[in-house]
């Protein structure tokens, strides 16, 4: 389970449902929260592993680690995600908008590249190194399947791009990125599902730059979302909802669940 606030959220809903979660990131210190926090007393278990998961080395070496822990792996979270620099697409003509979107110093190669490391690349390495326990989930739990839940967004959905070049690009890449290895996958005979939830308005770090040292969470004000349909950002429950979902259907491959109170109805393309 690689974090971020919504990988935190479903962290939780596995985990009080019983099952082992080990999550993954760069700062030992913020997972030790996570489990200091919402590890104890629930029916599951929470376990901390630091790595980096934008490094192949790391990846490789998280997967031999699980792999001399467990017999199988049932469900793999794939969470991480990074929103990077913004140029706004302003302007009345060509030579206004290049100012605006090619001339700034922040919009540059190694930005976009930064970008889809995170966003598109590590669901790849991620997916594909954790393959062969996954499909091990079959064997020791005869029915189910190996469960990859990669988290996109509704931002890989839209026409507008929000200022956002890279990071909606990079969602709209790692929807169908999906959808290729889910396709592959199964058209090999492997019993391991690969589906993605797209959130919409949720609280994270990356929507409200800050959590709490505490518990690592963060909030919203609902009358901020008072245009969306669902008149509120998203909460854990709704999220919890979709997770638990998406594991526990065993007729849902290749598809792309958005859980976002109605904002593509409003606004999607």
């Amino acid at each position: 389970m690689a974090g971020s606030g919504i990988g935190l959220m479903i962290v939780q809903a596995l985990a009080v449902n019983g099952a082992k979660v080990y999550i993954v990131g760069r700062t030992e210190e913020k997972l030790e929260t996570v489990v200091k926090a919402h590890g104890q007393n629930i029916a599951g278990e929470i376990i901390p592993i630091t790595a980096d998961i934008t490094s192949k080395d790391d990846v490789a070496k998280l997967a031999k680690e699980i792999e001399s822990r467990e017999k199988c792996l049932c469900v793999l979270v794939n969470g991480a995600g990074i929103a990077t620099s913004k140029q706004a697409p302003y302007g009345e003509t060509g030579e206004e908008f290049k100012k605006n979107l090619f001339e700034p110093e922040s919009a540059n190669y190694d930005d976009w590249a930064d970008t889809y490391k995170t966003n598109v690349t590590q669901l790849y390495m991620m997916t594909t190194a954790f393959l062969p326990l996954l499909e091990k989930a079959t064997e020791h739990n005869p029915g189910y399947s190996g469960t990859v839940i990669n988290i996109t967004s509704i931002s890989g959905s839209v026409a507008k791009s929000q200022a956002h070049f890279s990071y909606n690009a990079s969602k709209g890449a790692a929807d169908h990125l999906t959808k290729l290895l889910a396709s592959e996958i199964a058209n090999h005979g492997m019993k391991v599902r690969v589906n993605a939830i797209a959130p919409g308005v949720f609280p994270s770090e990356m929507t409200t730059q800050e959590s709490d040292d505490t518990n690592q969470k963060s909030s919203l004000p609902a009358e901020k979302y008072a245009h969306l349909p669902a008149r509120r950002p998203g909460n854990d429950r709704d999220m919890a909802n979709a997770a638990i979902f998406m594991v526990t259907n065993q007729y849902l491959n290749g598809q792309i669940v958005a859980v976002d109170g109605g904002y593509l109805l409003k606004f999607g393309r």
